[in-house]
């Protein structure tokens, strides 16, 4: 009897492809249920790739599956979010949750009241050395650190797309660098800033407890490899994570794992409110820009 989670994916774009129907259809714990974009011919490619079906509307897709993985841009995954929650599914989300906060909030509220459980795709939080990096933070005492998201993706390429070129690197990059530094130093409290939401733009920040951050972000730089990840300064050392070093498979393997328990009803500690409160610390570190 097969026992894997029965996973839609909604998306077809250059993330779909890399990331999440690879990992949904090799598992552990998944299976590729099919695919849905409003783009049929998108759909379909993806769905022959990956041995599964490509379905003609979203809710035929919801009749086929247990849970739903999102791979849209942040003002679709709203909408279709919410009826994936009230059909009782459990959800992968991307992150941002939403294009804005309220509609974040609101998107956040309506998962909650639903039941559904959630899960969101904040990727170093899955890389086995980030983890690695965070589990040896309880023992260390914490000088100050610092964070780097800085690549060229604004330039063209697959990732040049509407929302991103629309809201900048700012709303794309910082999540996974305010998510990991307010897990790595204790809640963020306070953030400052210069530079703009699309060129360049540094942050410096303030921690509970009095750790002190600092932050560059940049999509528009013609930078490769790209840089990435964090350093943690303390008082006995360097604790690093390199988000080039990052294994994909092992990543793959760990979300599906995740995923299928989040399915299963298991509450996971990134789920929609997590990100929600990421989405705080985004519009904050956006507000101080000039």
């Amino acid at each position: 009897m097969d026992d894997r989670v029965r996973v839609g994916l909604v998306g077809a774009g250059p993330w779909a492809e890399y990331f999440h129907a690879p990992m949904l259809s090799r598992g552990p714990g998944t299976q590729l249920a099919g695919v849905w974009t409003r783009r049929r011919e998108a759909a379909e490619g993806l769905a022959r790739a990956h041995g599964t079906v490509a379905f003609h509307s979203y809710d035929e897709l919801l009749d086929h599956c247990d849970a739903v993985a999102f791979s849209v841009p942040p003002q679709v995954q709203v909408e279709l979010g919410v009826a994936a929650a009230q059909r009782g599914k459990a959800i992968l989300l991307e992150k941002p949750l939403a294009a804005d906060l309220a509609s974040a909030e609101e998107f956040a509220s309506a998962v909650n009241r639903a039941g559904s459980t959630s899960q969101v795709m904040f990727t170093w939080r899955y890389a086995e050395q980030g983890r690695a990096a965070l589990a040896a933070m309880p023992s260390a005492r914490v000088i100050g650190a610092r964070g780097e998201f800085i690549l060229g993706s604004l330039l063209g390429g697959p990732f040049a797309t509407p929302w991103r070129l629309e809201g900048g690197g700012v709303l794309d990059l910082a999540p996974h660098l305010l998510d990991y530094l307010d897990a790595a130093l204790g809640p963020i409290t306070s953030i400052s800033g210069h530079g703009d939401r699309i060129k360049w733009a540094g942050f410096l920040i303030d921690h509970e407890g009095g750790a002190v951050s600092d932050v560059s972000i940049s999509a528009s730089t013609p930078l490769e490899p790209m840089l990435a990840g964090v350093q943690i300064y303390t008082e006995t050392g360097v604790v690093s994570f390199d988000a080039n070093s990052w294994s994909t498979e092992s990543s793959w393997s760990t979300v599906a794992t995740e995923f299928a328990q989040t399915a299963r009803g298991v509450p996971h500690p990134l789920d929609v409110n997590r990100g929600l409160y990421v989405q705080r610390l985004v519009e904050r570190a956006e507000s101080v820009l000039s």
